[in-house]
């Protein structure tokens, strides 16, 4: 991932809709949701949700695919691997085991907050 492809996905995560529209979308799977469901999960007005949803697209975050009629929305979790891999590429000055923390996190199966470093 090049530097401007991370501050664009950064900056379409760094607004709390956007932010709240991943996170959901990520939930959902590879089922994803038509944007109706996003708007009615999210209670946000449809124009809105779509202006959040480009934004999302167009830093790669996020894919449409036509199913008949219905748009249907998915978290693109290979863009996000690129995104932390980036971020995280020279982790903890090449002490490993500083990084443990988040490492761990990748391969648990839980979801649950992770500790204060």
């Amino acid at each position: 991932m090049e530097k401007e492809d991370a501050l664009n996905a950064l900056a379409a995560l760094g607004q709390e809709t956007r932010l709240d529209v991943f996170r959901l979308l990520v939930k959902a799977g590879k089922e994803g949701m038509t944007a109706g469901a996003i708007a009615d999960a999210l209670n946000v007005r449809p124009n809105t949700l779509s202006t959040h949803l480009g934004a999302l697209s167009r830093s790669g975050l996020v894919q449409a695919e036509r199913d008949g009629r219905s748009i249907h929305y998915r978290a693109d979790l290979t863009t996000m691997q690129y995104l932390v891999t980036y971020l995280l590429q020279d982790c903890c000055g090449g002490n490993p085991e500083l990084c443990a923390p988040i490492a761990s996190l990748a391969v648990s199966n839980t979801c649950s907050e992770p500790e204060k470093l």
